[in-house]
């Protein structure tokens, strides 16, 4: 199963997006309307609210008054915290039920307002960000909803900034223009991205060999990171001891192939063994074999240096995760790679030279292999420099 966030902001048109991908096959799981179920007549959720809100909250019918609901429920941090307390166990419940009657090969896709805002990014393979311009927003409120645009501005205001949902956002699909542009950019990345990516986790898929292609450095990488290191976390649990973002694209300024290299330590590699299938379950597919690292002493037993691999079963952010024992030296050496390399710019340019050199002596190669074993014996050597620069500069984890 692939589970897709879904959000956007009010008047941005997520609900085309839904839709559109309802359309397209993906069971949409709609956190608003549960929201509304788990509080109809009959249900112990209505009973609770009226005994900690009082009558009043009730129509002359019976169902919810959400206005009145709201003059109380939002009053105070206390009030609101009640309302929470109430709704908030059952709606996720109810979320969890319907995400466990989908299929195996589902594509579940769960539309929530407040995705960012509840800080639920790293529950999804992917998030979709659905965005408009403002003023558009305010026009489409008032039309659809016959919203002042005051009051629009206002809503808009409350909830998540531009610049906080960016940084959830694996997909921004931009909806400031007609209903049939959006459509086809979800259909695009229904296409080419979703369906691969859910068959590429649900059969346990390996990334494809390609040969070494090196780009400029993108400013994103880092926050690109950051967001599939929520998940590393999250599937890791307990078992995590630390996750960082390490290789060249945690280097500013380096030139490297778009492939982020993410490093999850644990304390063992029989930890990293029981938590394999949740890594692969969240997007970071076990490769098979025996994986180790290069040793750089004779002291430490071979044994130490090795290591588990996961490849990223997204098809379009390819993804190196190395799973690394804290009982190793392995883990703390790409750290202080990556740390020298930041804090020393002519030796980040002389390996700059060296990768695109050796990108060009193997560009018509099927796969990075090559180029990887030749880079090694320059990164060995800067290994040495390194320690003698954490010594020198008193660097530590």
């Amino acid at each position: 199963m692939l589970r897709v966030g879904l959000t956007g902001g009010i008047g941005a048109g997520k609900s085309t997006v839904a839709a559109r991908l309802a359309e397209l096959g993906a069971t949409v799981i709609d956190a608003d309307r549960i929201a509304r179920e788990v509080v109809e007549p009959g249900t112990d959720g209505l009973a609770e609210v009226v005994e900690a809100f009082g009558s009043d909250v009730l129509t002359a019918d019976g169902d919810l008054d959400r206005a009145a609901l709201a003059a109380k429920a939002f009053a105070d941090d206390d009030s609101r915290a009640r309302l929470n307390a109430i709704t908030h166990p059952r709606i996720g419940r109810r979320t969890v039920a319907l995400m466990e009657q989908a299929p195996a090969e589902a594509v579940v896709v769960h539309d929530v307002p407040l995705l960012v805002e509840g800080g639920m990014g790293a529950n999804y393979h992917l998030v979709l960000v659905v965005d408009a311009d403002e003023a558009l927003r305010v026009r489409r409120l008032g039309e659809s909803r016959g919203m002042e645009a005051d009051d629009a501005r206002a809503r808009i205001a409350a909830q998540a900034t531009r610049e906080q949902r960016e940084a959830v956002a694996d997909v921004w699909l931009d909806n400031s223009g007609t209903p049939d542009l959006v459509r086809a950019q979800v259909d695009a990345l229904w296409h080419e991205r979703i369906v691969p990516f859910e068959a590429n986790v649900r059969l346990r898929r390996p990334r494809a060999p390609k040969p070494p292609a090196l780009v400029e450095p993108d400013p994103t990488w880092p926050a690109q990171a950051e967001r599939l290191l929520t998940r590393v976390r999250a599937a890791a649990g307990d078992k995590a001891v630390r996750a960082d973002h390490i290789g060249s694209t945690a280097v500013p300024g380096l030139v490297a192939k778009d492939t982020l290299d993410l490093q999850l330590t644990v304390r063992s590699l029989g930890e990293a063994d029981l938590i394999s299938e949740a890594l692969s379950d969240a997007g970071f597919v076990r490769a098979e074999g025996h994986w180790f690292d290069q040793p750089q002493d004779e002291e430490t037993a071979p044994a130490r240096w090795d290591k588990r691999f996961h490849y990223g079963a997204d098809p379009q952010r390819p993804v190196n995760l190395h799973v690394r024992s804290a009982e190793g030296p392995a883990w703390r050496l790409a750290l202080l790679f990556r740390d020298w390399l930041r804090a020393n710019p002519a030796e980040t340019g002389v390996y700059a030279d060296i990768k695109q050199r050796l990108a060009r002596a193997h560009a018509g190669d099927a796969s990075s292999l090559n180029y990887s074993e030749e880079k090694q014996s320059w990164v060995d050597a800067a290994f040495v420099r390194a320690e003698r620069w954490a010594a020198e500069t008193g660097w530590e984890v």
